[in-house]
């Protein structure tokens, strides 16, 4: 055994979230992408069913009421809340992320007031956050101006109306300082809007505590809700009566079964409702959060970091010099869960990985992101999947 694998079995032997990994259904292959998509929670099928087969099944439309359908984007909520730093009362689940980006940017430009005409949105976002933020743009009237989140600062002005930023970049996994960010955002007069995707359940978050605007994230990754789980949006408690959705649906209104014409919004975060909720995809997030029962945080983030950090050192011994380089920050306060490294054929290099059993993803042109969740990436995953990288690289 090698000194790196030996190291590795003595940090897996002394790791007080080890016992997490029988939570989920797991095999042989070391999984690295749980930042594009969590594993399976073990118990999670077993509460799908009792939902298809007893609530569906047999309580039909009771079930809106007996088994808590109705109230359960706030209720789901409230279990995410901890998670990224929230009192209770201020998350609702439901509807795409890109869809909830929408919601928060509208509102937050209309909560903005008058003479405050231009959006800031973080110049390396995840596609979809820039598309949405344009539309909005364009809804609003407003001009939308990219800018990297290190040149936020200088670019705010009083025409600023909110700036939509990331917690942690998709590509790189370099963490941004959202307090310093929130605090210039509100120095300058403007609505703070934070993507938490690739944050939420991999590292503290802190909404309530740094006085973030509106927030959204999705729950399919470190949250480990399933494929397509809905995402949830964030509106800060004293914001909530001037939140104005450009969605204004039945869900949100103040009473959902009047089926009156006129609009009016219910109170609290409600307000983020749209639609008739996806139940069968909410109550497997439901389920799935159970994980959480028992864990902190700051022990997470804790593993993420020893982990990333190892796994650095393991690419440096066994890949040949040159090979690969790292683009994510050393530094614990800039980086995330993720390690992205810049290798020339990376498209085929993550092909033969994924075909030796060590599976993260590519993210074009050249770029190899592995993801780590410490409720069941271990010391030993993290060693291996350094030497099989090597091997794969130097073959």
């Amino acid at each position: 055994m090698s000194e790196l694998a030996s190291r590795a079995s003595e940090l897996d032997a002394a790791d007080e979230l080890a016992g997490l990994r029988e939570r989920f259904v797991l095999d042989d292959v070391v999984y690295l992408d749980g930042n594009s998509l969590g594993a399976l929670p073990a118990h999670v099928p077993g509460r799908v069913e009792d939902v298809v087969r007893r609530q569906w099944g047999e309580l039909r439309i009771r079930s809106w009421d007996e088994s808590g359908w109705w109230t359960a984007p706030e209720r789901i909520g409230d279990r995410i809340a901890p998670l990224v730093g929230a009192a209770a009362g201020q998350i609702v689940v439901g509807d795409s992320t890109s869809v909830n980006v929408f919601k928060a940017l509208v509102a937050a430009v209309r909560m903005a007031g008058e003479g405050r005409d231009e959006i800031l949105v973080d110049a390396t976002t995840f596609p979809t956050d820039g598309y949405i933020a344009e539309s909005a743009a364009r809804m609003t009237g407003c001009t939308l101006r990219p800018v990297a989140p290190a040149e936020v600062g200088p670019a705010l002005s009083g025409r600023t109306a909110a700036v939509l930023l990331n917690h942690v970049d998709y590509r790189t996994g370099r963490l941004y300082d959202l307090p310093a960010l929130t605090a210039a955002v509100h120095a300058a007069g403007a609505i703070a809007v934070w993507d938490l995707c690739h944050s939420a359940g991999a590292l503290p978050v802190g909404l309530d505590e740094h006085g973030v605007d509106l927030a959204v994230g999705c729950t399919y990754k470190y949250l480990n809700g399933g494929p397509g789980a809905p995402a949830y949006l964030y509106v800060r408690r004293d914001l909530q009566d001037r939140f104005d959705s450009p969605l204004p649906g039945w869900n949100s209104h103040a009473e959902p079964f009047g089926m009156r014409p006129g609009y009016e919004p219910a109170s609290g975060a409600v307000r983020g409702r749209v639609g008739t909720p996806d139940i069968l995809s909410m109550l497997a997030l439901e389920a799935a959060l159970d994980v959480w029962d028992g864990v902190s945080v700051e022990a997470v983030r804790a593993k993420s970091l020893a982990l990333t950090d190892f796994f650095l050192e393991c690419v440096a011994a066994y890949t040949p010099a040159g090979r690969v380089e790292s683009v994510t920050p050393a530094a614990h306060a800039e980086r995330g869960s993720q390690v992205a490294l810049r290798c020339d054929d990376a498209g085929d290099v993550m092909k033969r990985l994924i075909e030796r059993g060590v599976v993260g993803d590519f993210r074009h042109p050249d770029v190899l992101r592995f993801g780590f969740t410490p409720l069941y990436v271990g010391f030993a995953d993290v060693e291996r999947a350094a030497r099989v990288l090597g091997e794969t690289v130097a073959g």
